[in-house]
């Protein structure tokens, strides 16, 4: 994939860009530097380009949450456990 093309991203994420340039040019930023930035926000947010090269149905989609349910089950009990040791919950 040459630098630039943007085949790999998905609908939404290409969406997402153009929301956030339209953003940036509205706060007096130049065309090009927007979109630079909004495609640079959107990577940091999504993990880059999520479509897949073939078969199969490609990566998940970073932006729906980085937590599974177990994770975030075992996250909730060790600070319930870490309030009532310190006495703030």
């Amino acid at each position: 994939m040459p630098r630039g093309d943007k085949d790999k991203y998905t609908d939404k994420q290409k969406r997402m860009e153009r929301h956030v340039e339209q953003g940036y040019e509205a706060r007096g930023t130049g065309k090009d530097e927007a979109e630079r930035r909004a495609w640079a926000t959107v990577n940091k947010q999504t993990g880059g380009g999520n479509k897949s090269g073939g078969s199969g149905r490609g990566q998940r989609d970073t932006s729906s949450g980085s937590m599974s349910s177990a994770e975030r089950s075992r996250a909730a009990k060790k600070g319930w456990a870490t309030r009532r040791r310190e006495g703030n919950g």
